[in-house]
């Protein structure tokens, strides 16, 4: 396919415009995607807002966007899996395949992945993406674009959820219900887990959480969530507490909430990158901590837990926007973090 596209770019920290490029061609073991669906990620805000995420450091123009999902519109002629038609959901890092790291299948955690939307590899705010086809997930008739373009959301939430080694009869804690921590929270009810509580200080994120699914929420704000959890498994804590939020706060929660010999995830960044923990009582439990840095083989099973109906994607998402409203929407988001809980953008 010849031509040009449309493609939003950050221009400079808090600013969108537009450029027209040329509609990408792909190579042999491509497929070229008309993007439907890109939703906004809480990393896509951070840069808009601050240009920089630790080390990663925009420098405009760049187009922000990882979470995508589209119909297959040319494929490379080493490609048999997928045809003109198919509409796919897009794992955004494509690794070196023969590192360390991907030799052992935690290609994750290779170093030299190429991830949309991760300076300086631009993203998908634009109409037209080649990507590997190894990386086109090919969605169900029941799961449209719409919810294709937030598997890559629920992968990080099934990670954390496998990370903790999640199952039935635990009672587990989210901290933050942002949109990680609620997908966080649907991948747990989907491996059968009924005692999840969700903690937060903005009340729409938690009526959203009890929405989706959690036995029971606590504002952060208003109550103190240790005492909280500890009244509510009798004394004597939880099995498993993750932690979306990011905060030395809520880790340090998390660390006063769990029982002796649990389970806590750490997925969310902080902002310094530095915490003071009280290392001697994680010891004394002997707690076991997990991290998260995205996920792996993990699309296949979170299409098919969208398309079974275990999990309500849709559910989650607060606000659609036109694509020729990026600019406003990332405005949005950014200065009303506490009513957008997830924003998609409709290409």
């Amino acid at each position: 396919m010849e031509g040009m596209m449309k493609v939003a770019v950050m221009t400079g920290i808090g600013k969108m415009g537009w450029e027209e490029r040329p509609i990408p061609k792909p190579a042999d073991d491509e497929v070229l995607v008309k993007i439907e669906y890109v939703g906004v990620c809480g990393s896509d805000l951070h840069y808009y807002e601050t240009g920089a995420i630790g080390d990663f450091v925009v420098e405009p123009p760049f187009v922000l966007g990882h979470e995508a999902a589209g119909t297959v519109v040319e494929v490379g002629k080493s490609v048999s899996h997928l045809k003109i038609g198919d509409r796919v959901a897009m794992e955004p890092g494509k690794t070196c395949g023969h590192c360390e790291f991907c030799r052992k299948g935690l290609y994750n955690l290779c170093p030299d992945v190429v991830f949309f939307a991760t300076p300086p590899v631009d993203g998908v705010f634009q109409e037209y993406a080649a990507h590997e086809a190894d990386l086109c997930f090919k969605l169900p008739e029941n799961v449209d674009t719409m919810q294709g373009a937030l598997i890559e959301p629920l992968a990080v939430g099934f990670h954390a959820a496998n990370q903790g080694g999640a199952h039935i009869g635990q009672t587990a804690v989210v901290m933050g219900a942002g949109c990680i921590g609620l997908m966080t929270l649907l991948a747990l009810k989907s491996m059968g887990l009924t005692e999840i509580y969700v903690v937060d200080i903005m009340p729409k994120r938690l009526e959203k959480a009890l929405e989706l699914g959690a036995k029971g929420i606590i504002n952060g704000r208003e109550k103190d969530a240790v005492k909280e959890i500890l009244a509510l498994t009798e004394g004597k804590g939880c099995d498993l507490a993750i932690e979306t939020a990011g905060t030395e706060i809520t880790t340090k929660q998390c660390i006063a909430m769990t029982k002796k010999g649990a389970t806590i995830v750490l997925v969310g960044y902080s902002a310094s990158g530095h915490m003071d923990l009280p290392v001697s009582d994680m010891l004394n439990k002997e707690l076991e901590i997990k991290t998260v840095f995205r996920y792996r083989h993990i699309y296949p099973m979170a299409i098919e837990a969208a398309s079974s109906g275990a999990i309500d994607l849709k559910g989650a998402v607060t606000n659609v926007f036109d694509f020729k409203d990026v600019g406003e929407a990332m405005d949005l988001c950014v200065k009303n973090k506490a009513d957008i809980v997830k924003a998609v953008i409709k290409m």
